[in-house]
């Protein structure tokens, strides 16, 4: 199960995102993120230079729920030469503007900002197998931002009905929900928010302690 760091807090990239990266460098991180807001678009033309520099994975997280906005995402990440886009409620338009990007849209009905999520298990598994037959890579689930079902009722739903990647974005912020998803059976998630503001780990100081700790909590799940 991979880690995928995201440069983001409270659904938008930090506006010190380039020191950021270069302060993280050390921990080798393979997966990093970033949002389509919060910062100029040349801001994340050099953020991503630097990611793609160090040999990492590159993601960009659709924010907006809205086709237009989301299209506009998909644009951005291609671009870019993002490697993988997660979000995005319209499929179709999405995978068309994307390119050689791979496409990760949401599972579920993604509502208002920051982003909960509706949908019941049986709801999500079958918009799992409908975003996967219109070309998904697979899916992007919120599923700690979940509002009418359990949170890993929908991780395992949407495991039996994907064939391809399952990844947990949102609201993961502790060893416990680590062992949840890897349970699951997640392929990746991303945590922002809860190692950038010190909440993952509340008795450790700094960003890479943080990390260390959320790195720690991965290989001991």
């Amino acid at each position: 199960m991979n880690f995928i760091f995201m440069l983001t807090v409270g659904d938008r990239t930090i506006p010190d995102c380039l020191a950021v990266a270069d302060a993280v460098r050390p921990l080798d991180l393979r997966h990093v993120g970033f949002k389509d807001v919060g910062v100029p678009f040349a801001t994340l033309e050099a953020l991503h230079a630097r990611l793609k520099s160090s040999g990492a994975t590159t993601y960009l997280e659709v924010v907006s729920t809205s086709t237009e906005t989301a299209v506009a995402s998909a644009k951005a990440a291609a671009k870019l030469g993002v490697d993988k886009l997660l979000g995005g409620a319209d499929a179709t338009p999405i995978l068309a503007a994307a390119g050689a990007t791979a496409c990760y849209p949401f599972a579920g009905r993604p509502e208002g900002h920051p982003t909960k999520l509706g949908g019941t298990p049986a709801s999500v598994a079958e918009d799992c197998r409908r975003l996967e037959a219109q070309g998904a890579r697979g899916v992007d689930l919120l599923a700690y931002r979940a509002t009418e079902a359990d949170p890993i009722d929908l991780v395992r739903a949407a495991r039996r009905a994907l064939k391809g990647e399952l990844i947990v974005a949102g609201s993961i912020d502790s060893p416990d929900r680590i062992r949840a998803v890897r349970d699951a059976g997640v392929d990746a998630f991303t945590i922002g928010t809860a190692a950038i503001t010190g909440t993952f780990a509340p008795t450790r100081r700094g960003l890479i302690a943080q990390l260390e700790a959320i790195l720690a909590a991965v290989a001991a799940a």
